[in-house]
């Protein structure tokens, strides 16, 4: 009987641990845990503000003082910096029209209706970039509703309204760089030179992967907290 217990004991002390190992696994991967952590990495700070589209792997986040914007995608995978006077304009797409638009320079386009969308609640970025110019999150789907976690229709609407006027916010802020140092005086009289064309910029290459090259599978990736539970 003693060894009876003792095997018992044992198992049940196993099946905790393997419980508390497989809830642990499900927090540290959690979706929006990971983009948070890609998004701090790249800004080296806590970024505010900060947009994660659940269910879509993607994510935006800012970092006002420092004047950069993060995306990232394949749940924080990878991820791509700019400079935040890269960043043009953002646009709401209701369905397959724009309803709003903040552009630097133009005046705001504001959202007039709030009628309940039919195929998507979508936020596109637009950066002065030609190698990667948008990036786009889609904050509802039909196939979110219902799903824990995820906007409903009117929630995306309203949460990418918001966010309109937080673009339109952030856009009039003037960019302000540190003042160059000033050039020692020259011991010579300056020689007259060519002038010179400038540099090209090099092109930006998106970082990672950084959690892995596994691709981005919303049903498994569901499944796999219900096993865990």
């Amino acid at each position: 009987m003693d060894e009876v217990a003792r095997l018992l004991t044992l198992l049940a002390l196993l099946g905790v641990a393997l419980t508390l190992a497989g809830g642990a696994c499900v927090w540290f991967l959690d979706e929006s845990r990971r983009i948070r952590r890609t998004l701090v990495q790249a800004l080296e700070a806590e970024p505010q503000p900060m947009l994660i589209a659940r269910g879509r792997g993607v994510g935006i986040g800012f970092d006002l003082p420092k004047a950069l914007v993060v995306v990232t995608w394949d749940r924080g995978g990878w991820q791509l910096t700019y400079r935040l006077d890269e960043l043009t304009g953002a646009e709401l797409i209701v369905d397959r029209q724009v309803q709003a638009r903040a552009f630097r320079g133009e005046a705001r386009r504001a959202l007039d209706q709030l009628a309940d969308p039919q195929e998507r609640v979508r936020l596109r970025f637009v950066f002065d970039d030609p190698a990667h110019p948008d990036f786009e999150m889609d904050l509802w789907r039909p196939e979110d509703d219902g799903r824990r976690g995820r906007y409903q229709a009117d929630e995306a609407l309203r949460e990418a309204n918001r966010w309109m006027a937080r673009m339109e916010s952030i856009l009039r802020r003037q960019v302000t760089r540190p003042a160059p140092a000033a050039p020692p005086p020259p011991v010579a009289p300056p020689v007259a030179q060519a002038p010179r064309a400038p540099a090209p910029r090099p092109p930006r290459e998106p970082v990672g992967p950084l959690f892995g090259d596994e691709a981005f599978d919303d049903d498994e990736y569901e499944d796999d907290i219900e096993d865990a539970r």
